[in-house]
């Protein structure tokens, strides 16, 4: 098994969760519906928030999830498009898992369907990128 990793191209693809996120959960899309489901309040944010705990584990989330992918997607052929949709199929993958969790959970379906979009989202720039950027 040939896999060939960019870690540059890895390393962009985890911070475009976060640029993904910030647009996603940002006032201009998702943020109150999101704040609504889950029953949070604008100042209950705030106070709650840690935000060296919460960036910093995302980071390095999102660069554990990105590494991950990216042994996925390291063939040496693979190529934006197929980067793409593998990575399309890989948040199809975390999405489903994310809402039978939510279900079980009894979640609202707008809680589910917002984090799960993202999801969708955020693996399929990731895949784009991994794939892209040989």
């Amino acid at each position: 098994m040939d896999v060939q990793l960019n870690h540059l191209a890895i390393i962009v693809a985890a911070l475009s969760d976060l640029l993904v996120g910030a647009l996603w959960y940002s006032p201009l899309l998702f943020y109150k519906p999101w704040r609504d489901a889950n029953g949070f309040t604008d100042e209950g944010i705030k106070k709650a928030l840690n935000p060296a705990k919460t960036y910093g584990l995302t980071c390095l989330f999102a660069l554990i999830i990105s590494y991950n992918l990216a042994f996925f997607l390291g063939s040496p052929d693979m190529n934006a498009s197929q980067g793409a949709l593998y990575g399309l199929l890989t948040g199809v993958w975390a999405a489903l898992a994310f809402m039978i969790v939510g279900l079980f959970e009894q979640r609202t379906w707008g809680y589910m369907l917002i984090n799960a979009g993202y999801m969708l989202v955020a693996f399929t720039l990731k895949g784009l990128i991994i794939g892209a950027w040989r």
